[in-house]
């Protein structure tokens, strides 16, 4: 293949072009462009199902240099809308490695686009604030930027019902009559609302020896309460969370009969399962390097997060208290109730990609659940 058959642009809403060399699928692809700033974990992201609708793009500017592996899918397929780098690497060194990122991504029929400034586009989304985009393959620009003004925004889709579970399913299921805590002759039932879960939210609670089953994203809160939780994990998931009134209506349905943990997306439906709004971030969190306060202890932590909305503090009602917040803006990142077994991060505390400091929201979430067990 000469270097004009793989031709491609990156084409953004405001006329900006990139070109580079398309790698993948090599077929055209749209979405909401945006950036992350972690500087590894790229299967994570491509596989993380909150970039449902986006097309990613990583500031550090090598990717794929350890290939892919068995080990690290955080869901059961790849994502993200597209991929856009500076350089992707042929040739991957790892002992686990499985495949390239080329040929990962033609297995799920994703086109990257690489060799393109990562750094120039980073810079103007941070100026402009995200925007729809395309990877014009086999088309010039101009026709390419014509078919973008003609496709949806990302906020008038609901991706949630894209990459939630069809079907309830549990993980790893535990002995139910002799794995439970002492004192109790089963482990506790935690159920997982999906709207976009990440695997490793479920090898965290399962690692907690809890029994994990996850439910699609549109059960509702007699669903849930039906097969008697000891718990509930309000999961992150992509999109606008003004969509999923289903979510919230369910997160409103069973507040208060059991103890809930909401994470990203989940966060931001509890807000408005209570009254709150939520407002589009001008470019949003994404990475693995996001500095969150924790306002009960007075402590700061590095957080992985990927999320383009957030609550809006001053629309919650007087129940529900801010925890957490984000020290480069200031916005919501945790929240919680001032007399229900209800707690809520906006960050990822399960990480895959980025540090794991924050395994302890599990640890908090599980010890609400004992308190409640009563």
């Amino acid at each position: 293949m000469t270097p004009q058959d793989n031709l491609a642009h990156l084409v953004l809403e405001d006329g900006s072009v990139y070109r580079g060399e398309a790698f993948g699928a090599a077929r055209p692809a749209h979405g909401e462009v945006v950036f992350s700033t972690s500087m590894t974990g790229y299967q994570e992201m491509l596989t993380d199902p909150s970039f449902a609708g986006q097309i990613v793009v990583p500031t550090y500017p090598l990717i794929g240099n350890y290939g892919i592996s068995e080990r690290d899918f955080e869901s059961a397929r790849v994502q993200v809308a597209g991929f856009v780098v500076r350089e992707y690497s042929a040739r991957p060194s790892h002992a686990l490695s499985t495949s390239t990122l080329d040929e990962f991504l033609k297995s799920q029929d994703v086109t990257g686009i690489s060799g393109v400034d990562t750094r120039a586009i980073t810079r103007r989304l941070r100026t402009r604030g995200v925007m729809k985009g395309v990877i014009a393959v086999d088309e010039t620009p101009e026709q390419a930027l014509a078919r973008l003004g003609e496709l949806p925004d990302y906020g008038d889709t609901d991706f949630v019902q894209q990459v939630s579970t069809e079907e309830p399913y549990d993980w790893d299921s535990p002995n139910t009559t002799t794995d439970g805590p002492e004192g109790r002759d089963r482990p506790y039932r935690i159920l997982v609302d999906d709207c976009g879960l990440k695997y490793n939210i479920l090898r965290m609670l399962r690692a907690r020896g809890c029994e994990v089953k996850a439910l699609p994203a549109k059960s509702t809160a007699e669903d849930i309460l039906s097969l008697k939780p000891d718990g509930v994990l309000m999961s992150p998931g992509p999109g606008d969370p003004e969509l999923l009134d289903y979510a919230v209506d369910a997160a409103r349905g069973i507040a208060g009969r059991v103890p809930i943990l909401g994470i990203c997306l989940g966060n931001q439906m509890i807000g408005r399962a209570f009254g709150g709004k939520t407002f589009k971030l001008k470019f949003g969190h994404r990475g693995a390097n996001h500095p969150v306060k924790d306002l009960e202890t007075g402590r700061v932590y590095i957080t992985a997060q990927n999320h383009g909305y957030a609550v809006d503090p001053d629309s919650l009602p007087p129940e529900l208290e801010v925890s957490h917040v984000n020290l480069n803006d200031g916005t919501v990142e945790g929240l919680r109730h001032k007399t229900m077994p209800i707690m809520t991060i906006q960050y990822h505390s399960e990480a895959s990609p980025g540090p794991l400091d924050n395994e302890y929201i599990f640890d908090r979430f599980i010890d609400m659940v004992r308190k409640s067990d009563v």
